[in-house]
């Protein structure tokens, strides 16, 4: 069918296809039952709950909509082959997907995809190409040897049967937490939280879903407000998995009708979040994934149900590396700076009682004369001090400030 056919008010009919993809998904999924989290729920005021599709089989939920679609292809489409564009997880499904089901599978992946993405989708049988800076270059060329091959499209998000597949998440989270009252969702080209929102709302309209996007890359809420698809000139996140330009018409125009709110995260909320999981649960979600978490600070009222969605785990170790240590730097947990000492004996001693005295740690320093700008009368000093949140930071530095030590932060 062709989607201007598909009735966005019959909910029911929706609900139907989803129950149905649940049916195809029940032998290959992993079970990802909510895990209540004492830590945020307290840090934030509600009760939060999180909903790991980071430990779903390939790594996220796009497992879910690359498999009902595949299935439900006709026999000649899979004959020729399929061929998808991801950033890494829709990949990942589509490619072990079709090795279940014993078709070819193509991937076309951005040049900015981590390596262990690609080397996931590799080891699932798939052909890799990959090519363009971001994910919409990857799908054009992937619409490109879709024709001169003659292989399937399987679009990431922007098609009903995939739609379908996502939505069985919202019929995990109702079903469990029957009195959830609100489901935050990161969106990058829509798909997820289309599917959610069609599941949540034929079920209980009165849970709320609110989507997720960074602020380097939010073309759902951008097109929401205008009140038509819009294309961003640029997107700048270090959430690959959502770095899209374009939402899908078809998830834009369910989100119009049945998502409640959508709220934009900074980076380095995104870093915070990512530490605070990794740190709090012992759970490691790729930066998109943690979209959810870091949107918690800017929920209001308090005392509420609330489920986040860790949509992937897909991260590689150099990328987690860098994120702790933004996400150290977020919460106040580091501190970089430097102060220009008198050349003469005991200057150190002093910097380095004042530090002891306030409880930082001291985790490196480099005592260099020939990093000050007259290096005959003054010695520069560079520490890096680990720290207990930004007023324990306030403090050091005012402190001194008032002996007599200028400063120059860092980080």
């Amino acid at each position: 069918m062709s989607k201007e056919s598909y009735n966005l008010n019959d909910l029911q009919a929706h609900l139907k296809q989803i129950e149905k993809a649940a049916t195809h998904l029940e032998s290959i999924l992993t079970k990802t039952n909510l895990i209540y989290s004492s830590f945020l729920s307290k840090e934030y005021g509600n009760n939060i709950y999180l909903k790991p599709e980071n430990l779903q089989i390939t790594g996220s939920f796009k497992i879910r909509g690359a498999y009902n679609k595949i299935i439900n292809l006709t026999e000649s489409e899979k004959s020729h082959g399929i061929i998808a564009s991801s950033a890494g997880n829709h990949a990942q499904g589509v490619a072990y997907s079709a090795e279940k089901l014993g078709i070819p599978s193509y991937i076309v992946m951005p040049n900015v995809t981590p390596l262990i993405k690609i080397e996931g989708t590799r080891s699932y049988g798939a052909e890799v190409i990959v090519y363009g800076n971001i994910y919409d270059e990857a799908y054009q060329k992937a619409m490109e040897l879709s024709k001169s091959e003659g292989y399937t499209f399987v679009h990431p998000f922007n098609d009903f049967d995939v739609i379908y597949g996502q939505g069985t998440i919202g019929l995990e989270i109702v079903k469990e937490l029957e009195n959830a009252e609100e489901i935050l969702v990161p969106i990058g080209g829509g798909g997820l939280i289309a599917g959610i929102a069609l599941a949540v709302k034929a079920i209980n309209p009165n849970i709320r879903i609110i989507g997720v996007e960074p602020e380097g890359a939010k073309a759902m809420r951008a097109s929401i407000d205008s009140k038509k698809l819009v294309e961003l000139s640029s997107v700048h996140t270090m959430a690959e998995g959502v770095a899209v330009k374009t939402p899908g018409d078809i998830p834009f125009e369910i989100a119009k009708k049945y998502v409640d709110d959508i709220v934009i995260v900074s980076e380095a909320d995104i870093m915070e979040a990512s530490l605070l999981l990794f740190e709090k649960h012992k759970l490691i979600a790729e930066t998109a994934g943690v979209l959810p978490i870091a949107a918690l600070k800017n929920m209001n009222g308090k005392g509420k149900n609330i489920v986040s969605l860790l949509s992937g785990g897909n991260i590689d170790v150099v990328t987690i590396s860098s994120v702790i240590n933004k996400g150290l730097i977020a919460r106040g947990r580091i501190l970089c700076f430097t102060v220009d000492l008198p050349d003469k004996p005991g200057q150190l001693l002093k910097v380095a009682q004042i530090l002891a005295d306030l409880g930082a740690n001291v985790i490196q320093l480099d005592h260099n004369q020939f990093k000050a700008i007259d290096r005959f009368m003054n010695v520069q000093l560079e520490v890096i001090v680990e720290t207990n949140g930004h007023l324990h930071i306030q403090r050091i530095l005012e402190t001194l400030s008032r002996e007599g030590f200028p400063y120059n932060r860092i980080y």
